[in-house]
């Protein structure tokens, strides 16, 4: 088959730029894709015999160390409530922030869809309500796989905890063969999602409707993949750059003085606060892209049969639970 992969690309872009409300969905999208101590002079440090020598008894700095651990630990003891706290309120963040990455991932597909349809603008708010019906199918499908993945893992680690990671070397084979896999998986995934939008699929009919597609356009398929992760790695080291100028200088200069000023700290911190938003944003037009360009490499390999059906819509109506 004869893949236009720049028709495929250039279209990705111009969608991308033309509806930057679609950037708020790739932000959301990015929600589901992770002590210094001083030195002596050379005169009495605390050790008991003014010579640098040690005569037995622990230094001053680590009776105080020990204080320090005492006393948080009891505190810790005493206020237990405040740590199940911070787990319920991990927890509630963790669901939000997968709700949030999916319906991300869906808003990216539906807008692109939409765009191809002909669409001069698109609403957030009918974007958001609209990928909500496919929010569980999105979701089971990945959360399914990934379980299956971490069932076929948990040997390997359990091995690895056994044998501090010495076992893991006899068995170099098989994560080499999980490697591939995974990625194999993570495509067909991409053309899975895009199907259950579309065509309004279940999970299963979904993800054989990727497997097909993957199987019988394997070349364009890999061919894309190879592309976008090619521009994701070049766009991830110039978003790395601006971080390293802003916070490398300044844990230097921190080590530097020995950790006697907290300045270069807050410099870098301030630094680094002043330049996320745009980092974020970065992400997000990123992840657009990424959507889009997976949203039309799938359309372009429909059957021009299939897609151009009765002039149907590119959007199944009335989706399914």
């Amino acid at each position: 088959m004869n893949f236009n992969f720049g028709e495929v690309l250039t279209r990705a872009w111009q969608i991308t730029w033309k509806y930057k409300i679609l950037w708020i969905f790739g932000i959301l999208a990015s929600c589901s894709r992770g002590g210094g101590g001083g030195s002596g002079n050379g005169g009495d440090n605390g050790n008991g015999n003014g010579n640098g020598r040690w005569d037995g008894q622990t230094p001053a700095f680590l009776q105080g160390w020990e204080r320090s651990m005492e006393q948080a630990g009891q505190w810790m003891t005493e206020n237990w409530w405040i740590f199940i706290l911070i787990g319920l309120a991990f927890l509630v963040l963790i669901v939000i922030t997968i709700f949030l990455g999916n319906i991300g991932r869906i808003g990216v597909i539906r807008g692109t869809l939409q765009a191809e349809s002909g669409a001069e603008s698109l609403s957030f708010g009918e974007l958001f309500s609209g990928s909500l019906p496919y929010f569980w199918r999105v979701f089971g499908l990945a959360f399914l796989i990934g379980l299956a993945f971490f069932v076929v893992m948990l040997p390997f680690i359990g091995i690895g905890i056994v044998t501090a990671g010495v076992g893991l070397l006899c068995l170099l084979p098989f994560l080499c063969i999980l490697i591939p896999a995974g990625i194999v998986v993570g495509l067909v995934l991409e053309l899975a999602d895009v199907a259950i939008v579309k065509e309004n699929l279940g999970m299963w009919d979904g993800l054989r409707r990727g497997w097909d597609m993957a199987r019988a356009n394997i070349g364009p398929i890999l061919g894309m993949a190879v592309i976008l992760f090619v521009i994701g790695l070049a766009v991830g080291i110039v978003m790395l750059i601006p971080i390293f100028i802003a916070v490398v200088p300044a844990m230097i200069a921190f080590f530097a003085s020995d950790g006697g000023s907290m300045t270069p700290v807050i410099v870098g911190g301030v630094c680094f606060a002043v330049l996320l938003p745009v980092l974020i944003l970065l992400e997000g037009i990123l992840n657009t892209y990424v959507g889009s360009a997976w949203t039309l490499t799938y359309l372009r390999l429909t059957p021009s049969a299939a897609r151009a059906e009765d002039n149907a819509p590119l959007i199944a109506e009335e989706p399914q639970a």
